[in-house]
């Protein structure tokens, strides 16, 4: 099995293990965007250490990852206003969605939401759409 797909099945492995015990300690489902939209508009004051502890995990647990096993090469563009591009637009799109690719993708998906598989096929979808748009036709990444 090439490196990469091994890579790929590890990282979804603890992707889903993060969200298995999330749900089981907290009784919540494991959506990032909720985690830090709860911190940025205040409505998530309650339990703000576990938030920030989640997303310091986050944070973290890839670069000791790197520091055990070396750099992952990835294939992220320079250009960084692209970069803050695409990070605006996602966090819009979250927002639009009221979840993210955690939210709804892994424990939405898991629990047979139809709102989860719905707006899983929509994200996805919509993220095949950019890639031909801004690479194939545009150029731009």
């Amino acid at each position: 099995m090439p490196y990469d797909w091994i890579l790929g099945l590890l990282g979804g492995l603890l992707i889903g293990t993060g969200g298995a015990v999330f749900l089981l300690f907290n009784g919540r489902i494991m959506g990032a965007s909720g985690i830090i939209g709860g911190l940025v508009d205040g409505s998530g004051a309650s339990n703000r250490d576990e938030r920030l502890a989640f997303l310091l995990g986050v944070a973290l647990v890839p670069a000791a990852l790197a520091l055990l096993f070396g750099p992952v090469e990835n294939h992220l563009t320079s250009n960084l206003a692209v970069l803050i591009a695409a990070g605006l637009l996602v966090g819009v799109g979250t927002r639009i969605a009221n979840g993210c690719t955690s939210g709804h993708g892994v424990c939405g998906i898991s629990r047979l939401s139809l709102r989860g598989m719905v707006a899983t096929v929509f994200y996805i979808g919509a993220g095949g759409l950019t890639v031909v748009l801004f690479r194939h036709l545009l150029g731009v990444i």
